[in-house]
């Protein structure tokens, strides 16, 4: 069926809902049934939504750098909720090209798409980091409100794929706030969050009739008017409405099939209330295209909350289904006394079980598929559990070389005064020849530097023991590099420690090591030349080097 021919139909079963409001049931069935062959159908519209991708493909490969720019972020609008790893790579391609061209706010601004992709894929440490290093106190408001909103959103992505969800609501409210402070009044996002958590709480009738007034002058169909109606469901459900509860998430959810939306919060309500309804075959029907579409898209927190009643709605359904098998044997023991219909109930017999060996080859496959996604949410959970305890080593280290660093500068403030006394005396005593002298002479200053950077050493190699030899294994034979006897580096490893530790800025490293930038640059180049990979890679190699360490 064409796409455009399923839309008009969508829209002309809209249009005769609206005909039966008097008549809540048959509105209800008439959008269930609309509900049901656009899930069948879903196909097409994925069909149609690829074309589109694969045209924008075609024009990256002749487009100017600034081009590229516009069609990623096209790229990026088409797969956010369709495919999040796909988004997120067109995403990353556009904070490299904001970063090439100097351009500060598209970068933030890339940042912050690519943070809340992060949340969605459930990829949390990752977003957390992007958006702990973005200075809010520099941005437009209107990157303000954007970056309040990704806050908010991680928070509540990253309280669903939790135990904890309690724990971290403080949090959602707080970015929640912040956003609707900076956010433009006149945007659909500001005004729907407005009215479900400043209007809602307190006059749910109000909410609803600010609701309608928005989904009123709303293209229907749309991303947006799916977000208002699944929101009137909410409010419905508050006001212990079920009837209109079930249409406004049936709404909801036809708008996020066109809209090719895998991210199908009215899809999943649908089939618990479904099943709430002991109607089986639509709760798993529901459920099983929510799971199938959670795992093409990626979004980690709606199969977490998928994950919370697939097996409950999917034991039922296999009950439901073994007891069709129960009544199938009974049946033919009935029918096996009347010779007569043998024949014709041996057919219908072989017929239906077969529909069930489907059914269960099916519900087979939705098991070993969702087995598979809680493994990878087992994975996932490892994996955060395993960076909190590096971060908690982290801390310890940062706190044992804290102290040290208080000591050492309390000695150099030491050192620095007894100096200052000598110099004193000697110009209290007028011996301004000798006061000249150590004024000019630089071996204070070299013994201070010498201090410093054993003291870097030190406490560089504490954190990462084995970086020499990790640094020159990433060299050919013969190119290493071997630290002179009594010291524990030299200016090559000094330049990539720095580095190691996140400072990439050749002027910082030059001011630290006392020596010129083209130095630096020089070391670096030189360094890449020797690399027994490829030099682009080189340096992202030794950023690596220590991460599976105890110490980190």
């Amino acid at each position: 069926m064409n796409i455009n021919v399923l839309k008009r139909y969508w829209l002309l079963l809209f249009l005769c809902s609206i005909s039966f409001s008097l008549y809540g049931q048959n509105e209800l069935s008439l959008l269930a049934d609309s509900l049901g062959k656009l899930i069948d159908h879903e196909q097409s519209f994925i069909d149609q939504k690829e074309e589109r991708i694969k045209k924008l493909k075609l024009k990256l490969k002749d487009a100017g750098i600034l081009e590229e720019y516009k069609l990623n972020l096209k790229l990026h609008d088409e797969y956010k909720k369709f495919c999040v790893d796909s988004a997120i790579h067109y995403i990353k391609r556009n904070i490299d090209i904001a970063v090439a061209l100097g351009e500060k706010e598209q970068e933030i601004d890339a940042n912050l798409k690519l943070a809340l992709l992060y949340s969605m894929g459930g990829m949390y440490r990752e977003a957390e980091l992007i958006l702990t290093e973005i200075d809010p106190s520099g941005l437009s408001r209107e990157l303000l409100s954007i970056y309040y909103d990704v806050y908010r959103r991680f928070w509540e992505y990253y309280s669903i794929s939790t135990t904890r969800t309690d724990l971290y609501k403080h949090q959602v409210e707080k970015y929640l706030n912040l956003f609707l402070d900076n956010a433009d009044p006149n945007s659909t996002n500001y005004k729907v969050c407005y009215i479900m958590n400043r209007i809602a709480p307190h006059n749910l009738e109000e909410a609803e009739k600010q609701l309608l007034e928005l989904l009123a002058i709303e293209e229907k169909g749309s991303p947006d008017y799916a977000i208002i109606t699944c929101e009137l469901a909410i409010i419905n459900r508050n006001k212990k409405q079920p009837n209109q509860e079930r249409k406004y998430f049936m709404q909801s959810a036809i708008a996020d099939i066109i809209n090719v939306t895998r991210e199908n919060f009215s899809l999943q309500n649908l089939a618990i209330i479904s099943y709430a309804d002991n109607d089986l075959d639509r709760a798993f029907k529901y459920t099983q295209t929510a799971v199938d579409e959670a795992i093409a898209s990626g979004i980690q927190f709606r199969a977490t909350q998928i994950n919370e009643f697939y097996p409950v709605i999917s034991a039922a359904y296999q009950v439901q289904e073994a007891k069709v098998k129960s009544n199938l044997i009974i049946f033919l023991i009935l029918l096996g006394i009347f010779s007569v219909l043998v024949v014709a109930l041996t057919v219908y017999t072989y017929r239906q079980i077969k529909k069930i060996k489907q059914i269960k080859e099916a519900l087979s496959d939705s098991n070993t598929k969702l087995q598979n996604l809680n493994k990878a949410l087992n994975d996932a959970n490892n994996q955060l559990y395993s960076k909190n305890t590096q971060l908690q080593d982290i801390n310890n280290i940062k706190e044992q070389f804290i102290a040290q660093f208080f000591d050492l500068c309390s000695n150099y403030i030491t050192r620095m005064e007894e100096h200052q006394n000598s110099l004193y005396k000697l110009a209290v005593n007028r011996r301004y020849e000798v006061l000249l002298k150590q004024l000019k002479s630089t071996a204070n200053i070299d013994e201070e530097l010498e201090a410093l950077y054993s003291h870097f050493d030190n406490i560089f190699l504490n954190l990462y023991p084995t970086f020499i030899t990790d640094f020159n294994a990433l060299l050919r034979d013969g190119e290493q590099v071997i630290p002179k006897t009594g010291s524990l580096l030299n200016k090559e490893l000094r330049i990539y420690a720095l580095l190691r530790l996140g400072i990439n800025d050749g002027a910082k490293i030059a001011s630290f090591l006392r020596c010129s930038t083209s130095t630096v640059y020089n070391y670096r180049t030189k360094m890449r030349n020797k690399s027994i990979i490829n030099k682009d890679d080189f340096e992202n190699e030794v950023l690596q080097i220590g991460q599976g360490s105890n110490r980190i």
